[in-house]
């Protein structure tokens, strides 16, 4: 069966932008950091690329190779790929995953994209001027997005947070309702040099700071680094750290945050590539400008900063607190503070809206093939249940229930599920041998042969370990968060019919391509 293309991609380069721009995003400046420092600095970066190299580029590989041979029998999202791959009636079922992932993500991260929105506009307008005292970016970012009570996110009416979020909606879906070429693929043209030379400003402005404070000698740019990236304690010590199991699970859980694998976007993304497009090499380059804005930007921006006016106790604090409220507390403390706040939250904007911008397009892309609506009707209903789960969120905001309670279930859980899947479809049901034609018809790079060992047996178990490691150690709290908060049990019954409304949509779609199948001579 042969179902024609909906959309197509203009250039090599914006493919490769746009998988780049969908795995940018606040993870890169904010969580890698973060976790980098939390876990003994250079000690961490040995678990984490070694989950790059075991889990990270193998999964993306096998992803780039599934969705074009899916696209090479017209299908563009992972329900129709997974049939046109696995011939089980279950098949196209496993992949309602890569439909309510990106779906559900989507309705929270715009919200937390238009934080970013808003303290960009805040530095550019000189409002952000709060003082030295930690106390005060706390309170306003608790003011800012409601944390306090449920309903508070509207106590002032069409407030600043609430036209910030209203303007994304608006971008997101402008640029959403124009398609892969016209939307997406021009926005990462774009987008993605202009974030980079964001970061390298604010980089070349932390990295040439010196010791601002005479009174705290210790606190200088050579002494930042150190902490950032030295192993501490020596041997001994990172001995030490790498007998730390938890470390592991973050470095493994960075990774896909990282890379986007798990998504169910890249999938979708290299389905609507031509048959001989160099796929081995656009993957390999897309995950290469990935570390490159992780390590050598995020890892030398945010920390850093950090250390260098707040000392140690300024590098903790999550990654909200460390992105919205430290931060914006070091700028106060920078000579021209005000500038490069601005820059610092527009790149984070910006990164967010190329993330975004992906989420939507593999659950567009199953309703024209599988329900045979054109892009408007497809973009009208993905936005209606997008706009209902954030609707969701941004009520009960009250200690950011909602939000956490998605980020749980599907932005941690649910990725690791489906990057499970779609490894054991690759390595036992395509086949490293077919997987491997797929990736080098066309290629320039050649892909290394323990790849194939590695993605049907080393990627599995590794995903197995790190995902029951992980469920032992959030499970607990998670289920007693359902136990004692109606707001967590709100959100998690509107998840799981989000689920069950999309898989009553993919057993339409079954009996659609069932028909034309049939009709087909």
């Amino acid at each position: 069966m042969s179902l024609k293309k909906k959309d197509s991609w203009g250039s090599t380069i914006g493919v490769i932008l746009a998988v780049t721009g969908s795995a940018v995003g606040l993870g890169n400046f904010l969580r890698f950091p973060g976790l980098a420092a939390k876990y003994d600095g250079g000690a961490f970066l040995i678990p984490y690329f070694l989950a790059l190299l075991f889990l990270g580029l193998p999964i993306a590989w096998s992803e780039w190779a599934m969705g074009r041979m899916g696209g090479q029998h017209g299908f563009n999202s992972c329900p129709g790929i997974f049939r046109s791959l696995w011939k089980n009636r279950l098949a196209p079922y496993f992949g309602v995953l890569g439909l309510i992932v990106p779906v559900i993500i989507y309705m929270y991260y715009l919200w937390i994209e238009s934080w970013c929105l808003g303290y960009a506009w805040k530095f550019l307008t000189g409002q952000m001027n709060l003082g030295t005292e930690p106390a005060s970016y706390s309170t306003h970012f608790s003011t800012f997005v409601g944390i306090t009570a449920d309903g508070s996110f509207f106590a002032h009416g069409f407030s600043l947070p609430v036209l910030c979020l209203l303007a994304c909606v608006v971008i997101n879906f402008f640029f959403i309702y124009r398609g892969l070429s016209g939307g997406i693929e021009r926005v990462c043209l774009w987008g993605m040099p202009l974030l980079i030379l964001c970061a390298l400003l604010v980089l070349a402005r932390v990295l040439t700071l010196g010791t601002p404070d005479p009174a705290h000698p210790e606190r200088n740019v050579l002494a930042a680094l150190a902490y950032m990236w030295d192993i501490r304690g020596g041997f001994t010590g990172l001995l030490h750290s790498l007998q730390n199991a938890e470390m592991w699970m973050a470095a493994a859980s960075q990774i896909f945050f990282s890379l986007s694998v798990g998504f169910g976007v890249i999938i979708n993304y290299s389905s609507y590539l031509k048959k001989r497009d160099d796929i081995a090499l656009s993957s390999t380059t897309a995950a290469a400008g990935n570390e490159f804005c992780e390590v050598s930007l995020g890892g030398l921006i945010t920390i850093p900063a950090a250390f260098i006016f707040l000392g140690v106790a300024g590098t903790t604090g999550g990654t909200f607190g460390l992105g919205f409220q430290t931060l914006p507390l070091v700028f106060a403390h920078m000579p021209a503070g005000q500038l490069f706040g601005f820059l610092w939250f527009f790149l984070l904007f910006i990164a967010a809206l190329t993330s975004s911008l992906s989420m939507l397009q593999p659950a567009i892309a199953f309703m024209e093939e599988g329900l045979d609506l054109d892009r408007r009707g497809s973009v009208t209903l993905i936005g209606f249940i997008t706009l209902m789960g954030t609707g969701l969120v941004i009520w009960f905001t009250q200690d950011l229930a909602a939000l956490d309670a998605m980020d749980f279930w599907i932005g941690s859980f649910s990725i690791f599920l489906l990057a499970t899947i779609q490894t054991l479809i690759y390595g036992w049901v395509l086949g490293p041998r077919r997987g491997r034609e797929e990736l080098e018809r066309g290629a320039l790079l050649p892909i290394p042969r323990m790849f194939d060992f590695v993605i049907r047996y080393i990627s599995p178990v590794y995903l197995l370990s790190v995902f029951g490691l992980w469920i032992h150690q959030k499970g607990a709290e998670s289920l007693t968060a359902i136990q004692t908060n109606p707001s967590v049990r709100i959100t998690l019954l509107f998840i799981i019919s989000v689920m069950i409304f999309f898989l009553l949509l993919i057993a339409r779609a079954v009996r659609v391509w069932h028909a034309r199948e049939s009709k087909s001579p």
